[in-house]
């Protein structure tokens, strides 16, 4: 994907229509290429000359295949079940994050498609144990450790895609080359999957606390230097001097590991709000992520029930996690830009987000009632067991 190729390149990117797939195709068009666009919905953002939108969905192969004639490469971005009540759709997750992916393969060696960019995630090697400056030699956790359907059908999805290089096209005429980024929390100004979620929590009042060690570090990633990575990675795959990237996996972030909620302190002061003081043990709010999906399983569905924490997000939030990005820097050349929160806070006061007077209504005050009366089930529930944890240590 050198300056002097890509003006002969097409590349699609499946999940384009979302956030991060709409910035790479921005700047893959940006560098000279042909850039498609595949999604099930079309982004909401004015497309840039260079660029096509190709409705369609991974989990149907006939649709994929309409839209590759001609592409070199292909970014495979498209999942699902990431956070929220996703998670606990577990057919959906497996069919767009498994068998999508099958798909995805399947096309690229029928339709002569060289290089196969997947996008994966830091969750097929961490499920809730710490991990201090890990790298790529750590395995797979194991399928039946992962504690949410997401990063289990992941990890199955990555080992396909690293399994499949090196294989022949149908025709026998080349050879798919594959290789796999594993990226930290996405952030940036504009982002629409969890920024929103949290701003949304921290306006109507529901942010009162952090939990876990204030010493516990995670890695975040700036959405441009994630598409740094990309693109690094696909000039990589069709490099003359053998093809670096081909059937490797890398971790990318912005190697600033940081405590989740320091990193999002800027967000709540700066848009006018108080930064919580109480500090709760991870536990307990494990405990309540975990009666939350319960709830959702009973009366989600009918009520529309949103989970306020998954567990998942419980141990991605709250347990130390983060690596190295020697292997990236290395072999990709890649070279993280430093980046911070000051222009998402900016994108969100251009929103009209902000502390206003509030004006309580009976829906807020239930809203509240409801909340704090499901916590104090909680609390309940969990002294017990901390109580006889403690005799047993005892």
């Amino acid at each position: 994907m050198d300056a002097g190729n890509s003006a002969k390149e097409t590349v699609l990117i499946t999940g384009g229509g979302g956030y991060f797939g709409f910035r790479l195709g921005c700047a893959l068009s940006e560098r000279g290429m042909d850039v498609i666009l595949f999604d099930v919905s079309k982004p909401v953002q004015e497309m840039p000359e260079g660029m096509t939108f190709v409705q369609g969905d991974v989990r149907h192969t006939s649709e994929l295949e309409r839209a590759v004639r001609g592409v070199a490469c292909i970014f495979h971005i498209a999942s699902y079940g990431m956070s929220g009540r996703e998670q606990l759709n577990h057919k959906r997750i497996e069919d767009v994050n498994v068998r999508g992916t099958e798909n995805v393969i399947q096309t690229c060696k029928k339709n002569g498609v060289s290089k196969l960019v997947y996008t994966s995630t830091y969750n097929v090697v961490f499920g809730g144990q710490v991990i201090e400056n890990g790298n790529e030699l750590l395995p797979y956790l194991p399928l039946h450790l992962h504690p949410d359907h997401y990063s289990r059908t992941k990890a199955l999805a990555e080992m396909k895609v690293l399994e499949a290089n090196g294989t022949f096209f149908e025709d026998g005429q080349g050879v798919l080359r594959t290789c796999a980024l594993r990226p930290a929390g996405i952030f940036g100004p504009g982002e629409q999957r969890h920024l929103p979620r949290i701003v949304s929590y921290i306006e109507r009042g529901w942010f009162r606390f952090v939990y876990g060690d204030p010493g516990s570090l995670v890695d975040f990633v700036h959405v441009d230097n994630l598409v740094q990575a990309h693109v690094l990675a696909a000039e990589a795959l069709g490099a003359p001097q053998g093809y670096i990237a081909a059937g490797q996996a890398y971790f990318i972030s912005d190697g600033q590991p940081v405590n989740n909620f320091e990193f999002f302190r800027p967000l709540v002061e700066d848009l006018g709000y108080a930064f919580p003081t109480l500090r709760l043990p991870l536990s307990l709010i494990y405990f309540f992520a975990f009666l939350t999906e319960m709830v959702h399983f009973v009366v989600g569905r009918l009520y529309n029930f949103q989970p306020l924490l998954t567990r998942t997000e419980v141990y991605k939030t709250g347990v130390t996690h983060y690596f190295s990005l020697e292997k990236a820097e290395k072999e990709l050349g890649y070279k993280p830009e430093q980046s911070n929160l000051k222009e998402v806070v900016e994108w969100f006061k251009a929103q009209g987000h902000g502390c206003k007077p509030r004006t309580y209504t009976l829906k807020h005050l239930l809203r509240h009632t409801a909340l704090i009366l499901l916590f104090s089930v909680v609390l309940l529930l969990w002294l017990p067991k901390t109580v006889r944890g403690s005799d047993r240590e005892t």
